[in-house]
């Protein structure tokens, strides 16, 4: 059986319009969000899809369940009645964390689901998806109807990125180091060119400025309301860190010396014996990475990734320290970030471009804002004044995980096309290192 018969026709990732899917008509947003999410997993098998790598992580077949779970729960069933579900144990299996609509399965054993398979979970698109044709041309504009449906499919492409990010991680622990894809080939290491050199874009008088989204379009909750904050001079350095600077961090002795640590990432670095990035090993003929492309040489010019929030706080108080011209050097409160980014184009090493690797970053100025990786800031994930969750379950989607996590903003290489936003807040917990994110310094005028 072809397991694509009935769903959207999935677009290629080569050569996308880089003009944002959003602004296209809701049923074809719907197609091309739902059509991309089936063709990252065509070279997958049952096996691929189903293993849990980490409790972190999820099952490449979970995260096509639950992103079809949202439309069956918060769109066909609240539109159309209970008789939409295509099995009703699916409520139970693939809710993720909304405490208003039920009992869900443990996330740490979503794993162990060998049952739907695969071709189940397929089957089960098909059926959302027509069921969602079947509404979507009657949907206007100016409707809770039409922002909830927008949600879900920026919801997609939340867990597209987290797809790929759980497949690498399970890739890692595989002793053949499978690539996930080879359709990208970047150039070898030696014809790849050098990293622009390390300057600052100088903001020297910024005061009060307007922050968060303005509510024009579409965005998700925690970044708005707007609102003004006061900045003091700063300056934000013109590319992301790269893997040579790193490697200095490592070889001067930054993963050994408590001086450049907070308290906590110390911790972390002594009971997990971090020593490297994640999935870092040094060999003798120099330092490998396991990437989606398998397991590659890392590239000193290259933006570094997959770093915790420690490990760049620890890195930026090195760099104060011991790179030229990085005296006074931090990370970036997230609102520096995007008063910085804010006329910049909304574009760059994103999904679409299908790299699935950091690409070096050589332009003048303000370079890879968007894309290759996502920048830890400074800044913890709290509310804005003035925020306020809305109402029912999917009111849980963002006010709830405000506390003990850190911004980070720009998205990666893994983060879809018109996806990403200067006033978008992705967030981790400190210690979280399997997400594709690196850093970019700034300082203080």
């Amino acid at each position: 059986m072809d397991v694509l018969a009935d769903s959207p026709e999935p677009p290629s990732l080569e050569g996308r319009d880089p003009v944002a899917d959003a602004m296209l008509p809701l049923s074809e947003h719907f197609k091309t969000v739902r059509g991309l999410s089936v063709e990252l997993v065509s070279g997958l098998t049952d096996a691929d899809c189903t293993v849990q790598s980490m409790p972190d992580a999820s099952p490449s077949k979970w995260h096509l369940a639950h992103t079809s779970w949202f439309f069956e729960e918060f769109v066909l069933c609240g539109a159309l009645g209970q008789s939409e579900r295509f099995d009703p144990d699916f409520q139970y299996l693939f809710n993720s964390y909304y405490e208003a609509v039920g009992a869900r399965h443990t996330r740490s054993e979503r794993g162990l689901l060998t049952r739907p398979t695969l071709q189940n979970i397929l089957d089960y698109r098909s059926h959302v998806d027509a069921r969602m044709r079947a509404i979507l041309d009657d949907v206007s504009r100016e409707t809770e109807l039409f922002d909830l449906i927008t949600l879900g499919l920026h919801h997609e492409q939340q867990h597209q990125e987290l797809l790929l990010t759980d497949i690498l991680h399970l890739f890692s622990k595989n002793p053949l180091k499978p690539a996930f894809s080879d359709v990208a080939t970047d150039a070898a290491p030696e014809a790849t060119p050098a990293a622009a050199a390390l300057s600052w874009s100088e903001f020297e008088d910024p005061g009060i400025v307007t922050v968060g989204h303005s509510g024009d379009g579409f965005a998700f909750d925690c970044e708005g309301p707007s609102h003004q904050v006061l900045l003091r001079p700063f300056a934000l350095a013109n590319r992301a860190v790269t893997n040579g600077e790193w490697i200095r961090f490592i070889e001067a002795g930054g993963y050994q010396s408590p001086r450049y640590w907070l308290s906590d990432g110390w911790a972390c670095v002594q009971e997990r014996g971090w020593t490297a990035p994640l999935y870092w090993e040094k060999t003798d003929q120099g330092w490998f990475s396991m990437t989606l492309q398998g397991w590659q040489p890392v590239d000193p010019a290259r933006p570094v990734c997959h770093v915790s929030h420690y490990e760049a706080d620890a890195f930026a108080s090195w760099a104060s320290e011991h790179l030229d011209g990085c005296d006074r050097a931090r990370l970036p409160l997230e609102t520096e970030w995007e008063y910085a980014a804010r006329d910049n184009s909304v574009a760059g090493n994103l999904l679409d471009r299908a790299s699935l690797r950091p690409k070096v970053q050589t332009g003048a100025g303000l370079t890879g804002l968007f894309g290759d990786v996502w920048e830890w800031t400074a800044s913890p994930f709290t509310p804005y004044p003035g925020f306020r969750p809305a109402d029912g379950a999917v009111g849980e989607y963002n006010g709830k995980f405000m506390s003990g996590q850190r911004v980070l903003r720009g998205g990666a290489c893994t983060t879809p096309q018109g996806h990403i936003r200067p006033t978008y807040r992705n967030f981790f917990h400190p210690d979280k290192r399997w997400q594709f994110s690196g850093l970019r310094l700034a300082r203080d005028l």
